[in-house]
């Protein structure tokens, strides 16, 4: 059965949801057969890279808010991430665009580390302060997952894998995703946002009980033109 999971690698929510969803999938009895697919989205695709800017200040600019109150909203998604075991450093959070970071997580998942990858960036940018639209810091990334860094700098100093990128942004308009993380199962079932544990767990449950019927069929018995089996 497979799980999509659109996210951006800087959006607090997503890294508590994919924290969440694994606690789930850990109490999932049929976890071995659940394939999980990472889906790129950008919250503000216009964001202009400033590593001189604080996050907080940052935030008080873009929405309009005092930056006591976008000191109080980071504190509080801070809290929350404590919640799932995760330590987010938010002041050292440098403002960057994400697309690169998406582009290098479809050269992650062309090697098999796509989920692997994602996890990567969410620690580098929340706990450990990365800029995620540096080039030398995405390649060094990669190579501690195993993959060339080399070739991580000659892929993304080129526009490789932006139409993957677009596709998956224009895929979740598609699905009239508005925000994230969004979550969907067996291609039916949905779950937006950083939910309960106990959300994704009746969810997973659900899409499951209709997805084993059409497994069994396709594993079932082939029968002969003549009707034996």
């Amino acid at each position: 059965m497979k799980v999509e999971i659109w996210s951006d690698v800087m959006c607090p929510f997503c890294y508590i949801g994919k924290r969440r969803f694994e606690d789930a999938l850990q109490q999932f009895a049929h976890k071995d057969e659940v394939e999980i697919e990472w889906k790129s989205f950008q919250l503000n695709p216009d964001m202009v890279t400033d590593p001189s800017v604080n996050i907080n200040q940052y935030l008080a600019d873009a929405k309009g808010w005092t930056l006591e109150y976008a000191k109080q909203m980071n504190n509080h998604v801070t809290e929350m991430a404590a919640e799932v075991g995760l330590h987010y450093n938010m002041d050292r959070a440098v403002v960057a665009n994400s697309f690169n970071a998406h582009r290098f997580t479809h050269f992650a998942k062309k090697h098999g580390l796509g989920v692997e990858a994602e996890e990567q960036l969410f620690k580098a940018y929340f706990t450990d302060g990365k800029n995620m639209d540096d080039v030398d810091t995405l390649a060094q990334l990669g190579a501690e997952l195993g993959l060339d860094a080399g070739e991580i700098k000659q892929t993304l100093a080129t526009n490789a894998f932006a139409d993957e990128v677009k596709h998956d942004i224009a895929e979740a308009s598609y699905l009239g995703i508005r925000g994230v993380p969004f979550f969907v199962m067996s291609g039916k079932y949905a779950v937006s946002g950083a939910q309960a544990v106990p959300v994704f767990t009746e969810t997973l449950e659900k899409a499951y009980s209709e997805f084993r019927p059409q497994l069994e069929i396709v594993e079932g018995p082939v029968c002969g033109p003549d009707g034996d089996c």
